[in-house]
C-alpha cells in the first residue's frame, strides 16, 4: 500500500480540496515495516500512484469537517461544527508526566518545534461502520515521544482531552461517557511510523470540530481511538483506562483494531458505508494496513481485538 514516501509529498499537493476530490488515490504493494522505520510508512497518496487494489477517492473536505463524532460538543454528527467555534486553541499546552525523564508542561509550539511535518492520506474507519479517506498533516508520534524521553519501564501511553464545560457544551450534558475523554496505546503501537499526531487536514490547520489543535491518528484502529484536543500525555507501565472501554466494555475494547471478522454486538463490521458513496464496501483487515501492523499482534487472539 505504499505509494510515496511522506517526505516526497509536498504540501502544495495537499492545499487544494478540488485537486483531491478530482483524482483517484491508489494503493500499491509494500512490505512490512520495521519499527526502526527504515522503510517509509504506508500512505494513500492523492497523486502519482503506480497501482491500485481498490478506489480510494479522498472524502470531500465539507463532509470530513461536518460529519463527525466529538461528543464534547454534542451527540449529533453536525454538533461539532455547530458548536466548536467556542474552543480557544491558542495558547495550548500539553502536560507530560508518568514514567518520563522530565515531567513538564509543554507549550504546543515548543513540543513540536523542529519536527518534520508530513502529509499523510489515510483511511478513517469509524466503529459505527462508516468511513472516510482524509489527508492529514502532522508529525509522527514516535518523534514526539522520543523528545519526551520515556523511561524503559514505560509500556503504554495515555492521552487526555481538554476538560472545559464552558467551551465544550457536551461536557455539561448527560452522557454515557465520563469526562475528560481518555484514550491509550501500547508503546510499540504509539512508536509505529504510521501513528500520527495531526495538527491539520486538507493542507490547513486542524478545524476545531476535528480535534484542534492536536489529535491522534492511528489508521488501523477504529476512529474513537483518535483522541482530539489533547492536553495530556502520560507514560505508564499498566494498560490505561480509556473512556469507551470503561463506559461499555462489552462493546468497546482497548485495542479496537479494525477487524471485519469481529462484529460489534449490535451491528456487523464486515462492511462499511464510505461517506459520499451509495453502495457499502467490504471492510479491510486492519483497515487495509495489515502488512505494516499485523506483526505488532503476533500471538494474540484476533477475536479479542474488539
Amino acid at each position: 500500500m505504499l505509494i510515496r514516501r511522506p517526505a516526497d509529498i509536498p504540501s502544495s499537493e495537499i492545499t487544494s480540496e478540488s485537486d483531491y476530490i478530482n483524482r483517484r488515490s491508489f494503493m500499491g504493494a509494500a512490505g512490512a515495516l520495521a519499527l526502526a522505520g527504515l522503510a517509509a510508512p504506508s500512505v494513500l497518496s492523492a497523486a502519482g500512484a503506480t497501482g491500485r487494489a481498490q478506489d480510494d477517492k479522498v472524502t470531500s473536505e465539507e463532509d470530513a469537517t461536518s460529519y463527525n463524532n466529538f461528543y464534547e460538543f454534542g451527540l449529533g454528527k453536525d454538533d461539532p461544527k455547530r458548536y466548536a467555534g467556542s474552543l480557544k486553541t491558542v495558547p495550548w499546552t500539553v502536560a507530560v508526566d508518568g514514567l518520563v525523564k522530565a515531567p513538564k508542561r509543554w507549550d504546543l509550539n515548543q513540543l513540536l518545534a523542529g519536527l518534520t511535518v508530513e502529509d499523510r492520506t489515510y483511511r478513517h474507519r469509524c466503529v459505527e461502520a462508516w468511513s472516510m479517506v482524509i489527508p492529514w498533516r502532522g508529525v509522527r508520534l514516535r518523534d514526539v515521544l522520543a523528545r519526551l524521553e520515556p523511561m524503559p519501564s514505560a509500556k503504554f501511553v495515555e492521552f487526555t482531552t481538554l476538560l472545559d464545560p464552558r467551551q465544550m457544551p457536551g461536557q455539561r450534558s448527560s452522557s454515557s461517557l465520563t469526562w475528560p475523554y481518555r484514550e491509550g496505546l501500547r508503546l510499540d503501537e504509539a512508536m509505529h511510523p504510521l501513528t500520527l499526531l495531526a495538527t491539520g487536514m486538507y493542507g490547513k490547520p486542524m478545524p476545531n470540530q476535528n480535534g484542534a489543535p492536536l489529535r491522534l491518528v492511528v489508521p488501523w484502529k477504529y476512529g474513537f481511538k483518535g483522541i482530539k484536543s489533547i492536553v495530556s500525555i502520560k507514560f505508564t507501565d499498566k494498560m490505561p483506562s480509556t473512556s469507551w472501554n470503561d463506559s461499555i466494555p462489552s462493546e468497546y475494547g482497548f485495542y479496537a483494531n479494525v477487524n471485519p471478522t469481529v462484529d460489534h454486538p449490535r451491528w456487523t463490521q464486515a462492511k462499511e458505508r464510505r461517506i459520499g458513496e451509495f453502495l457499502r464496501r467490504n471492510t479491510l483487515m486492519f483497515n487495509g494496513y495489515a502488512s505494516e501492523v499485523a506483526s505488532l499482534y503476533t500471538g494474540m487472539d484476533l477475536r479479542k481485538f474488539y
